[in-house]
């Protein structure tokens, strides 16, 4: 199997994970549900994922990124969940946004060759995206990180594991 293969094997079975713990939040409550008062949520993980997704397609893709006003400053670096679902836009709107990202990032990985993987990133990419490929790598260690609070905070809900 290809270096390419794997990573997109990766990718999507990351986003797999993702979001089969997401299938249990149904209520307001549940999408705004924090472990503790700095934590985050579950609607903070999907705008989340949807802003980091669409800052990747910025570097390896830049005419493919969709702006959208004040996501970066509800979901970005830096941003501080709310248990105050009117804070947000309407869940569904996050998560097809989530969704359109992740397909669209898909798309842009699978146009790209074995040797594109090797090419620099744009002047101005923070140092850990060295190169295309470690963009794609980050994606995957980065859902996996807040996928694991996800699964915390789906915990304290009450929910059996997703997986055994």
């Amino acid at each position: 199997m290809s270096f390419k293969e794997r990573l997109r094997r990766q990718l999507v079975s990351a986003r797999d994970t993702s979001e089969r713990y997401l299938q249990d939040f149904k209520t307001p409550e549940a999408w705004t549900a924090m472990v503790h008062a700095s934590a985050n949520h579950a609607l903070w993980f999907a705008g989340h994922m949807a802003n980091t997704d669409n800052f990747f397609i910025s570097i390896v893709s830049p005419d493919q990124a969709v702006e959208r006003s004040g996501f970066a400053e509800q979901f970005g670096v830096g941003s501080h969940p709310t248990r105050e679902l009117s804070d947000y836009p309407p869940v569904d709107e996050v998560l097809a946004f989530m969704r359109d990202r992740r397909a669209a990032l898909l798309d842009i990985f699978d146009s790209l060759s074995e040797e594109d993987f090797a090419k620099s990133t744009p002047d101005g990419t923070p140092n850990f995206l060295a190169d295309i490929g470690s963009v794609f790598e980050m994606a995957v260690w980065h859902e996996g990180l807040h996928s694991g609070q996800l699964s915390v905070t789906r915990r304290s809900l009450g929910y059996e594991p997703a997986f055994r």
